[in-house]
């Protein structure tokens, strides 16, 4: 399952970069986010509790940063498990385009699941990740167009 698109933030691509590493930010943006923690420089560690059809479980989220290009791009490599309810793996791709006040944001996310998650079926599970997705990068653009 792929899912992409783009933002623009009314904000320096510094800011939106240090945003995007700030493990209390990113707290606020994933919707059912219980803990964010950052445990090196390009890795962090997170519970998320998600219901997925019928499946409510917590996550254990293991959240590594690659081909870093400060402060431009990034990719994100998660690995999940959710106990009984299996696993997720994904990734997402961010680059920032630097428009002088304003900032152009792309992204690439997909990301698969297996064990119970997998017998759900691939259309629900695409929709609840194109859910999160977008709600993520939803309240992560409203954090600067709600202060102008």
């Amino acid at each position: 399952m792929e899912f992409q698109g783009e933002s623009n933030i009314p904000a320096p691509c510094q800011e939106v970069w240090d945003a995007l590493l700030d493990p209390e930010i990113l707290k606020e943006c994933i919707d059912g986010c219980q803990e964010m923690t950052q445990v090196s420089e390009h890795q962090y560690l997170a519970k998320v509790r998600a219901r997925i059809g019928p499946v409510r479980t917590t996550f254990s989220a293991n959240i590594q940063m690659v081909d870093v290009v400060a402060p431009t791009s990034y990719t994100l490599e998660v690995s999940a498990t959710g106990g009984a309810a299996g696993f997720g793996k994904g990734s997402a791709s961010i680059s920032l385009v630097d428009h002088g006040s304003e900032t152009q944001m792309h992204y690439a996310v997909n990301g698969v699941v297996g064990g119970k998650l997998a017998q759900i079926g691939s259309r629900l599970i695409g929709g609840v990740i194109d859910k999160l997705t977008t709600h993520f990068f939803t309240k992560f653009v409203e954090r600067w167009t709600l202060q102008t």
